[in-house]
């Protein structure tokens, strides 16, 4: 036989809590009167020493009905059969134990065994537990950690079943909700110092301010000791369940301000009583006890057979009662719960596998044979509720998921306690599984969340660009480009504004892009409406010398008829260049051309008139002509009018077909809307302006041919330079208004009218109204007859 296994350190006083309330709650059970009314439960403890292969040797011992280290001394019915297993404390054990048990249907409920893989009913179908699994507090603290914009973090945690299966949930958990975790190391409380200093040195070095460690007590205990030694830059501890609810490692305090789940707290009545009803005797009839005892007092029960660690003898004015330890402290008693939770579990699976109601009073059969996997079956369905906790197990074994919130906040004392701040209710809807209901208070002693992300958050107007070989959460702030925004913080991608939008300078929304048109207030819009203005009054005012001297010989030299027609097509032209200014609408984009087109076209038809006047005249001078008569003022009317006609006809059928309407022009600038009108048949437009042209060349070249006749005939020369003025500024005008952008295409155009017009009555009425108005005597028909004859 192998010698007995011992187990390694001292004694675990929270173990010690659990394995004391496993017996008060059977005994009472036993003493209950509504629970196995009749039938007492024995029991028998044994210590895994949380390890594998005690856990087996344990196991093994209960299932070949091996004497028990020690029971309650009673005689059982059946003696030595194991109905069910409560434990084991650790995940790596239980894990172990399960496939051991399951082999013999015999139910195991776990109260502090919390990996998720033990929810795998293919390969423990056996196992139940009275805490919830990692898989909810991996989410938990995932959602814990997103909750506080935390989204660059540090993972520490157990190299065991536990930590290892804990933190692959977690992880993946937190790659769902955007978290990166810098480093991710293990560590285990076997392994030699130098691992526990690597752990500490990665600690240390890391930029993530928050730490996850999903570990145990006892592993965790070592880490801290060893980074106790050298404290790290202030870091944010978020705890699991194992070790966040110990108020043993609250004396490192660097950790002040840890966060984390743990089991809720609860409270037993009568259970403190139990666990400090301890007499000398029953201390001293048990090696559990007399260990503990003689580690809390610091003294001996029995003398000691070695005199170099000869210790005090115990007087027995030992005062458990005012005693600090884990043992006694009822506090809080969270896994004391579980075991209690757990014992009445397997309790009411047996009461229903043996008892029946009868008149609302329970009967047992005390001599049933009971067999495991009844009490396994049974166990499956079990829903009760004790001391105001409920108690029921799903399809995978576990209970509904309720955490506390705790915090490790430091008192006015120095002292640091763990306190509640809030709650997590897994079977609530998502989004309202979290409550936290106080203050919580952060490291050293903060009341400001702390900050832990690998780069800033990228403000709105600004889209993330990810870091060439980091993790996701690193990335660089890049400016929206031009036409997009990004309206929330920390955006993936830019959106374009609506066509008609455009981002304001920040980029964070888009506002409507300023329209812009050839407006009266605009200055360009003021100057070209004044000339305009001027111009028409300049022709009104000329018109007005020339009628009232329309009698002098001056005016009547070339036909005072067109003249004066042509006055009034000036006047027009100069006014319908202020149809190009203001917002176009449908009237104004058709009016605008068609009456600069028709107005314009009288205009050259005047002087085209007044041209052939001057040649037909000369030619009239000479013997035996007599064309006078085949272009006199009939024909120079009708003349006129054909020719306008003409232009009418040309404008008629562009209105008809694809006349001229307004647009919001968005391409030309990006910034800004341009109101403009659409040609609609840029074949018409053309044909106008050829029209036009075709006119003024014609005109152009009667008057270079007549421009050598007499000095009383001399208005050939002046058409012949306001002619010259008029095309050079259209054909100017051509690629001028092709690579004009926005309102200044409109501007050419008034530009060009305007200019035309003032050719025109500049070089053929300014000379006459300087004689009329200031050369008189020039003004008569002797002398344009001695100028003649000289």
């Amino acid at each position: 036989m192998p010698a007995p296994v011992k187990c390694k350190g001292s004694i675990d006083t929270v173990e010690l809590q659990s394995t004391s309330s496993m017996v008060f709650a059977i005994e009472e059970i036993n003493n209950s009167t509504d629970l196995l009314p009749g039938i007492e439960l024995g029991y028998r403890i044994y210590d895994s020493c949380a390890s594998v292969p005690v856990a087996v040797h344990v196991a093994f011992q209960f299932l070949n009905r091996l004497e028990a280290q020690f029971n309650t001394g009673k005689n059982c019915s059946q003696s030595g059969v194991v109905m069910a297993v409560v434990g084991d404390s650790g995940s790596t054990p239980s894990i172990t134990m399960s496939q051991l048990v399951s082999a013999f249907n015999i139910a195991q409920v776990s109260h502090f065994a919390t990996c998720a893989c033990l929810s795998d009913k293919q390969q423990y179908p056996s196992f139940f537990r009275t805490i919830p699994s990692d898989q909810f507090q991996a989410e938990a603290l995932a959602k814990l950690v997103k909750h506080f914009g935390w989204t660059w973090i540090g993972a520490v945690r157990s190299d065991s079943d536990y930590g290892n299966n804990g933190m692959a949930s977690f992880l993946q958990a937190a790659q769902k909700e955007g978290i990166c975790v810098e480093y991710s190391v293990s560590f285990y409380r076997t392994n030699p110092q130098s691992r526990f200093q690597r752990v500490a040195d990665v600690i240390r070095r890391s930029t993530a301010v928050v730490v996850v460690a999903f570990a145990s007590f006892g592993d965790m205990k070592i880490l801290l000791e060893e980074l106790s030694r050298d404290p790290s830059p202030p870091r944010q501890w978020i705890g699991s369940e194992s070790w966040v609810t110990s108020t043993e490692l609250t004396q490192y305090s660097f950790c002040a301000g840890a966060i984390g789940f743990g089991i809720p707290k609860s409270a037993i009545p009568g259970l403190r009583d139990f666990l400090l009803n301890l007499s000398p005797t029953q201390v001293s009839a048990s090696p559990v006890f007399t260990e503990f005892w003689e580690d809390a007092f610091n003294c001996s029960l029995k003398k000691s057979n070695t005199p170099a660690i000869e210790k005090k003898m115990c007087d027995g004015n030992e005062d458990i009662q005012n005693l600090q330890s884990e043992y006694t402290d009822t506090s809080q008693l969270r896994i004391a719960n579980m075991v209690y939770k757990a014992v009445y579990a397997i309790a009411h699976a047996i009461h229903n596998a043996v008892c029946q109601k009868t008149n609302a009073i329970a009967k047992c059969d005390k001599l049933i044979k009971l067999q495991s996997n009844r009490v396994l079956t049974e166990l499956k369905k079990v829903n009760f509720s004790q001391n105001g906790y409920d108690v029921s197990f799903n399809a995978n074994g576990d209970p509904v998921a309720i955490y506390d919130l705790v915090n490790w906040q430091k008192s006015g004392s120095g002292i640091i306690e763990i306190v509640t701040v809030g709650l997590y209710d897994a079977s609530l809807r998502v989004g309202h599984e979290f409550k936290i209901n106080r203050n919580i208070t952060w490291m050293e002693d903060s009341r400001k969340v702390p900050v832990s992300v690998c780069t800033n958050s990228c403000p709105p107007g600004t889209r993330k660009m990810l870091q060439k070989g980091k993790p996701l959460c690193c990335y660089d702030c890049i400016a929206c480009p031009e036409g997009e925004i990004s309206n929330i913080t920390d955006s993936a991608d830019c959106l374009p504004c609506h066509k008609e939008f455009w981002p304001n300078a920040k980029r964070d929304t888009c506002i409507p892009k300023p329209v812009e048109f050839l407006s009266f207030q605009d200055i360009l819009g003021i100057i070209l409406a004044t000339f305009s203005v001027l111009g028409a009054c300049l022709a009104i005012i000329i018109g007005a010398v020339f009628f009232y001297h329309r009698t002098t010989p001056i005016v009547r030299a070339n036909n005072s008829e067109l003249s004066f027609l042509l006055l009034i097509s000036l006047t027009l032209c100069f006014l319908c260049s202020l149809t190009f200014i203001g917002a176009p609408s449908e009237w104004s984009c058709m009016l605008r051309h068609t009456a600069f087109g028709i107005t314009f076209v009288l205009c050259i038809s005047c002087v085209l008139g007044k041209t052939i006047v001057v040649l037909m005249a000369f030619k009239a001078t000479l013997p035996g002509s007599n064309v006078m008569k085949w272009f006199g003022p009939p024909q120079q009317r009708m003349t006129v009018v054909s020719f306008t006609f003409i232009q009418v006809l040309i404008c008629t059928v562009w209105l008809v077909v694809s006349p001229p309407f307004p647009i919001k022009n968005l391409t030309t600038y990006k910034e800004k809307i341009i109101l403009e009108c659409a040609l609609g048949s840029a074949v018409g437009f053309w044909a106008v302006l050829g029209y036009i042209g075709l006119l003024a060349s014609f005109c152009f070249i009667l008057a270079v041919l007549a421009r050598k006749l007499p000095d009383n005939f001399n208005e050939a020369k002046l058409i012949t330079f306001s002619m010259l003025i008029f095309c050079a500024v259209w054909i100017t005008f051509i690629p001028a208004y092709v690579s004009s952008p926005g309102k200044f295409t409109v501007v050419v155009e008034i530009f060009a009218i305007l200019a035309s017009s003032f050719g025109l009555i500049i070089f053929i009425f300014a000379p006459k109204c300087f004689i009329i108005l200031f050369k008189p005597a020039k003004n008569t028909k002797k002398y344009l007859m001695n100028k003649n004859q000289s």
